[in-house]
């Protein structure tokens, strides 16, 4: 039977209208508004931090796929100063593909952490210093295609692995955003190979039907050598550095 002019286009408006109707209905985004995160996703980061106590005082940290912001704030409110004194007891690196508003104390270079020059502009401003904790919510523009999209993905966590055991500390943790599916197994086992610990941790403000996860490596294991970056080299310009809210 043929379908009926725009009766797709229809259906698409009908699925924008319900997913639009969930998001402004969901506790974490009415949080986030109240609280002033720029995105949902804050409270991810807050929920892993309270089990896993990531976010110390007097640490660096270096946040991948910083856009719009809503790590950065959080880590930012973990290292403030108490008291009236301004700054920050620690620093904070934040990197993405897009700008960034800015927030105080937070130090934000616009980039592409699959290009070399970005990468050198990043170990600039870190200038040898150890990293303590790196976080990423970076996540591709997806396709649709599985095979293409954990390619993607794989690529990412990839380099955030590979960014993080030329620069934590001996002690340092790195957490990164994946998906369930095609490649998920070859990040956990990259991660196994490059980290002495290893957890996964899927908080409640990721939602329920998402793929979405959070692997959490820590101390990286001493004479690793890093990833390889032959594939993530080669990725295709179509992958973004910024969380998904």
């Amino acid at each position: 039977m043929n379908k009926q002019p725009g009766a797709g286009k229809k259906s698409k408006n009908r699925a924008s209208r319900a997913w639009v109707a969930r998001h402004l209905d969901d506790p974490y985004v009415k949080l986030a508004q109240k609280h002033g995160y720029r995105s949902r996703a804050a409270y991810k980061l807050i929920e892993i931090d309270r089990r896993d106590a990531l976010i110390r005082p007097g640490t660096t940290i270096v946040d991948l796929g910083s856009a719009p912001g809503a790590w950065s704030q959080v880590l930012r409110e973990r290292l403030a100063r108490a008291g009236s004194a301004a700054g920050l007891d620690g620093r904070i690196v934040a990197l993405d593909l897009l700008p960034m508003e800015p927030i105080p104390g937070v130090e934000f270079l616009q980039g592409d952490i699959r290009e070399a020059d970005t990468l050198e502009r990043l170990e600039a401003m870190l200038d040898g210093a150890p990293v303590d904790l790196v976080v990423s919510d970076m996540a591709p523009n997806l396709s649709g295609i599985a095979a293409a999209d954990a390619a993607r993905m794989s690529d990412l966590a990839d380099l955030s692995i590979d960014f993080a055991v030329r620069h934590l500390a001996a002690d340092g943790a790195l957490l990164v955003k994946c998906f369930h599916g095609s490649g998920y197994s070859q990040i956990v086992e990259a991660f196994r190979r490059h980290f002495a610990d290893v957890q996964v941790r899927k908080p409640q403000a990721s939602r329920s039907a998402s793929a979405e996860t959070y692997l959490l490596g820590r101390r990286p294991r001493a004479g690793r050598p890093s990833v390889s970056r032959a594939s993530a080299a080669g990725a295709s310009g179509t992958g973004r550095q910024r969380a998904i809210p």
